[in-house]
């Protein structure tokens, strides 16, 4: 197992990271830095949430930015508004003892664009983005990307799955030919072999973190076999076996998830919905909540559920399982990270085990039938 030092990160950024309590890094990271750090090259990382990408990316970067040069040089692409966030907030606790700036801002929908142009006139060397509000910037001529030298694709995967394609093709061609681009991803769908295929080089290195678990081996993977109307009660009753440990219950349709909460919240329960109806205002509210522990559980459905990062949820409830196996590795990959165990359960009807076999064949798993 190297250090960061061994792996070639510099001593004011092994500071930070002591600070943060990052002490030895991940596989994903072990394998990038060294590559990321020794090479202009593009690079295809396959890594599940929750293996440390951020820094795995982030401490590279940060050391190839020239903060003499007031120009944007990179450009990192998220999903979702909280994950932007989230990144730019690593970024800048990772330079807390660094003799110089790094300027990096945060683009994304749901906050006035005004603000953010403004924001932008001030020196910038990392623009982390939302690829729509990104777009519209671009559009409006009040960011220019063209001659940034780094682009990295965080969670590419889900911004596919979000519908955001057309928006990263567009913006991949607003960039020029010469910048390395880093594409990370839990999966490899077609879509994503593309725009590898498009914009990046034959011989770019690909790696990948824990190799033979799609999903993160210290999850449990149980089912309880029940029917429609009895679920609401059988997760009740779960829900008050939980004592103080937090979770998220997954559904696949929005009207589903405020049902649920509904009834929970009758039931006496602590929770609230995540939902693509909500207003922005109302979102941030919820996870403000969740993150600091004032909300005990979550209701979601798989879109509004992505970039979601909190730590020490001890499991995740599937209400049904979901329409894709992919979204089974997103959804059980929002507990045991990092380096914590945890549960993912799922509530299926009668005629449903065949799902759970494909799971089980697909994902490599084992699955243990629970009753209550």
């Amino acid at each position: 197992m190297s250090t960061f030092l061994e792996l070639g990160v510099r001593k004011d950024f092994i500071k930070s990271l002591n600070e943060l309590g990052i002490k030895t890094p991940t596989e994903i990271q072990e394998i990038a830095i060294p590559i990321l750090l020794s090479s202009n090259t593009d690079l295809i990382g396959l890594a599940q949430t929750g293996t440390g990408k951020t820094a795995a990316f982030g401490l590279p970067l940060l050391h190839k930015i020239d903060p003499e040069n007031p120009n944007i040089q990179a450009l990192i692409l998220a999903p979702t508004r909280e994950l932007v966030q989230q990144i730019q907030k690593q970024l800048f606790k990772f330079t807390k003892y660094c003799d110089y700036k790094i300027f990096s801002e945060g683009v994304y929908g749901g906050e006035k664009i005004d603000k953010q142009i403004n924001n932008l006139k001030r020196t910038t060397h990392i623009v982390v983005a939302t690829p729509g509000r990104l777009l519209d910037l671009i559009e409006r001529k009040d960011i220019n990307i063209k001659n940034i030298s780094t682009l990295i694709l965080d969670e590419a995967d889900e911004m596919l799955s979000m519908g955001f394609k057309d928006d990263l093709n567009r913006i991949l061609k607003y960039t020029s030919g010469t910048r390395n681009t880093w594409l990370f991803s839990a999966t490899m769908p077609e879509e994503i072999k593309k725009i590898v295929k498009t914009y990046m080089t034959v011989d770019a290195p690909r790696i990948e973190g824990n190799k033979d678990a799609l999903v993160n081996a210290n999850i449990t993977h149980q089912y309880i076999t029940t029917t429609i109307k009895d679920k609401t009660e059988i997760i009740s009753r779960l829900l008050q076996s939980q004592g103080l440990q937090r979770g998220i219950i997954f559904c696949r349709t929005k009207a589903g998830t405020q049902n649920l909460t509904t009834a929970l919240k009758d039931n006496g329960h602590s929770v609230e919905a995540l939902e693509g109806d909500m207003q922005q205002k109302e979102r941030d509210k919820v996870m403000r909540a969740f993150k600091n522990k004032s909300l005990q559980f979550l209701i979601s459905t798989d879109v509004s559920a992505r970039g979601i990062d909190v730590n020490n949820l001890a499991f995740v409830i599937h209400h049904q399982l979901p329409d894709q196996i992919d979204y089974y590795t997103h959804r059980s990959g929002r507990t045991a990270r990092a380096g914590k165990s945890g549960v993912s359960l799922a509530l299926i009807i009668p005629g449903e085990e065949k799902n759970i076999r494909e799971l089980r064949q697909t994902l490599g798993i084992q699955f243990k039938e629970v009753f209550l």
